[in-house]
């Protein structure tokens, strides 16, 4: 039997759909005849991205909490009494045989009605500092999946398992695309390439930290790729210049993005973290600081400990940044050490890993209604 139905939900953001929907094509390679449901929060990116990638999707009338009092905060109680009930109606029309997290609002409500209903479930922490939602659970689930060291300070040991975060799986074979990659992108073989990494909106204060060091780039004879999001494209693409500054709102081609560069500039979220050491590339990170709990930073913190990337600070870019790329680019050495090191911190396997521990608890429930 192998006619598994399995339902899923993460969401808010890419960081939390995207390895929702990796784990589900891997088990759906397994598992050709199962069916999938996914849950999400109503008005979020996930009602648009799931059905894209051909997966059904129901929506929760549900939000985060607002750190200070607002309307929202008072509507909150309401919201999640309603969701609860929806997550109850949803899991006992689709009767799941198994439900992941990923985090995100919609996962809260979901994965607590598929407990109280005595369904396995696994949830899958990104980051190395959980979120709310998944720290409420981590007591309830079966299994939890991570993706870092130390995270039994915030969940019982023996659930946990650490798998990696789901990466693209095009992003394993980028050291024969080099060369290939660089005519794609129009760069000239003999100079060093930056790549700019600003997430699908854009990161405001990368942008203005490239804007202001195009000549410096040039003066340090730095090519750049620069994806500064459909924010902010349109401010930008006035610097599109062929020979030596490409500007993308967004970039499809990742693999071939991450093969013509020598250096990367980006955020620290989970998914983005996972995706550069298994790059192995020297990375500067610029964390977002308008993350919840900074998550970003600790993402960040977590390789920069294992001298494996830098981390400059939205607060001292002014100050240190040419000084600290400056060092980068003369030292040879010091580029191949950050690329090694990182390197070695890479979970290549994290989708597979994660499907197996999905796979055990389906079989388990399988033996005990036998």
């Amino acid at each position: 039997m192998s006619n598994y139905k399995i339902i899923l939900s993460g969401g808010g953001t890419g960081g939390h759909i995207y390895p929702a929907i990796a784990i589900a094509n891997e088990l759906k390679s397994r598992f050709p005849d199962a069916e999938f449901l996914f849950v999400g929060a109503l008005d979020r990116m996930e009602m648009e991205k799931v059905p894209q990638a051909g997966y059904n999707i129901e929506g929760l009338w549900i939000s985060g909490i607002q750190r200070k009092l607002t309307l929202k905060n008072l509507m909150f109680p309401l919201k999640l009494i309603v969701s609860l009930l929806r997550a109850r109606k949803i899991i006992k029309v689709f009767k799941p045989d198994v439900a992941i997290g990923t985090g995100g609002f919609a996962s809260g409500p979901l994965l607590n009605m598929a407990i109280s209903q005595g369904i396995p479930s696994l949830i899958q922490e990104q980051n190395s500092y959980p979120g709310i939602t998944n720290k409420l659970l981590g007591k309830k689930v079966d299994k939890i999946c991570v993706a870092y060291d130390g995270l039994d300070r915030f969940f019982p040991k023996a659930k946990l398992i650490k798998t990696g975060n789901p990466i693209r799986q095009d992003l394993l074979q980028i050291d024969n695309k080099t060369i290939e990659a660089k005519d794609v992108f129009s760069q000239k073989h003999g100079k060093y390439t930056l790549l700019v990494l600003g997430g699908s909106l854009g990161a405001r204060r990368i942008n203005e930290l490239i804007e202001k060091e195009l000549e410096f780039f040039q003066s340090q004879n730095v090519q750049v790729i620069w994806q500064c999001g459909k924010l902010y494209y349109d401010q930008y693409k006035k610097y599109n210049r062929t020979d030596d500054i490409q500007v993308h709102a967004f970039i499809n081609n990742m693999d071939f993005a991450y093969a013509a560069s020598d250096f990367i500039i980006s955020r620290a979220g989970a998914s983005s973290v996972s995706e550069l050491c298994v790059v192995g590339k020297p990375v500067i990170f610029i964390p977002s600081p308008n993350v919840a709990e900074d998550h970003q930073t600790k993402n960040a913190m977590a390789i920069v400990n294992k001298d494996a990337a830098l981390l400059i600070n939205e607060n001292d870019l002014d100050i240190d940044f040419e000084n600290r790329f400056s060092q980068l680019i003369a030292s040879t050495q010091r580029q191949q050490q950050l690329g090694e090191n990182i390197g070695k911190l890479a979970l290549a396997n994290a989708t597979k890993d994660i499907a197996d521990e999905v796979e055990k608890l389906l079989r388990k429930k399988k033996k005990e209604l036998l």
